[in-house]
């Protein structure tokens, strides 16, 4: 597959459904892709069959508060950087990268970097959405090492992050990413290209690309962009349940920096004031209750959208008096096995209940 300015653009649209609330505003990223595709022409994406069982393999993506990357631009070099001294300490060229998660700005890290490299980008991931720690990748999930990691920030700094521990890991490069403004990249999870085979979440790629243009397709038809989106993501595969959850407007937001993260809560008011929902976030929106019950919640994918337009609208741009409608969708089933759940459940983001699949919370979402 190609991806051309279209697709681009497709790509970012869908991303940042994908990405819960969180993983960036893909607007600069898109900027950035769209520059490298001026320079070279369309990016190639290529299946996980098409990659040899020693290649190398890198996931690549931001770390950091969102509300930090609105102000805090890149320059463009970071992932390339990153990944030119990965290649000096692992003796060897990178044969294709990806994005450590397709959720939002993520989705399209790679993009440039893959250009400026001269190689491809799979067509996968390592989160099937956006989590906001980096041990809440599959690659961690199934017991593979984050290291040797690279961070790097756009005044050239780089650092390399060296530990056995992958929840170390993310707590050194949190911090250092605090350390240097508050928004940096991160290269890690080097893989081979059996282990990128074997686990890495096949398909999102293609999928955020074809939710991204159904949207798209149906506001230039004048068709129902939210039905389009639904029948989208059923048609991956990876995501066989969604829909609406709540439609009305922002009617409180609570938002602070802290740690490395965008933390905090929002509250939903029916047009007609007779419900309410509130949904709680750590860069990605991780729980919703509608008249204080459970509706939804992590590893479940959960965004805000224009009720208007179906632009997702993640949690550093949600504003007072916003009309929107939260929309809900299964997470890709290798999310919801026991031993996922342990780092991406609810209970791991301090949550006192088990995770229970939206689908069965709201058994109207079943076809």
């Amino acid at each position: 597959m190609q991806l051309d300015r279209q697709g681009l653009a497709d790509l970012a649209l869908g991303a940042a459904f994908l990405g819960s609330g969180g993983g960036g505003d893909p607007y600069y990223a898109l900027l950035l892709a769209e520059a490298e595709f001026d320079r070279h022409g369309p990016f190639e994406v290529i299946g996980l069959d098409d990659l040899a069982d020693d290649a190398l393999v890198v996931p690549v993506g931001w770390i950091g508060a969102p509300t930090v990357s609105v102000e805090k631009l890149p320059n463009g070099r970071e992932a390339v950087d990153g990944l030119r001294r990965l290649e000096e300490i692992m003796g060897r060229r990178i044969d294709a990268v990806i994005p450590i998660e397709i959720g939002g700005s993520n989705g399209l890290a790679p993009l440039f970097a893959a250009a400026r490299l001269g190689i491809p980008v799979l067509d996968c991931d390592g989160m099937g959405r956006a989590f906001p720690e980096s041990q809440m990748a599959i690659f961690n999930i199934r017991g593979l090492s984050a290291c040797p990691s690279i961070l790097t920030t756009a005044c050239g700094a780089l650092s390399l992050i060296e530990t056995d521990d992958n929840l170390m890991h993310e707590r050194l490069a949190r911090a250092l990413s605090v350390a240097v403004g508050g928004i940096a990249h991160l290269t890690e999870y080097p893989l081979i290209g059996r282990q990128a085979r074997d686990h890495a979440i096949h398909g999102t790629v293609t999928a955020a690309r074809d939710v991204g243009a159904a949207i798209r397709q149906a506001r230039e038809s004048g068709q129902d962009p939210f039905a389009a989106m639904f029948a989208a993501l059923a048609a991956t595969g990876l995501y066989p349940h969604a829909g609406v959850l709540f439609d009305g407007k922002i009617a409180d937001i609570e938002r602070e920096t802290r740690g490395g993260f965008s933390v905090g809560r929002v509250r939903f008011e029916s047009f007609d004031g007779a419900s309410r929902m509130e949904l709680e976030f750590q860069n990605e929106n991780l729980i919703a209750r509608r008249d204080g019950q459970v509706v939804a919640m992590v590893p479940d994918i959960l965004t805000v959208m224009d009720r208007e337009t179906a632009e997702s609208i993640t949690t550093e741009r949600l504003k007072y008096g916003q009309r929107v409608k939260v929309v809900g969708a299964a997470a890709p089933a290798i999310l919801r096995e026991a031993g996922a759940l342990e780092f991406v459940g609810p209970r791991a983001f301090g949550f006192a209940q088990d995770y229970v699949p939206i689908e069965e919370i709201d058994a109207w979402l079943k076809p």
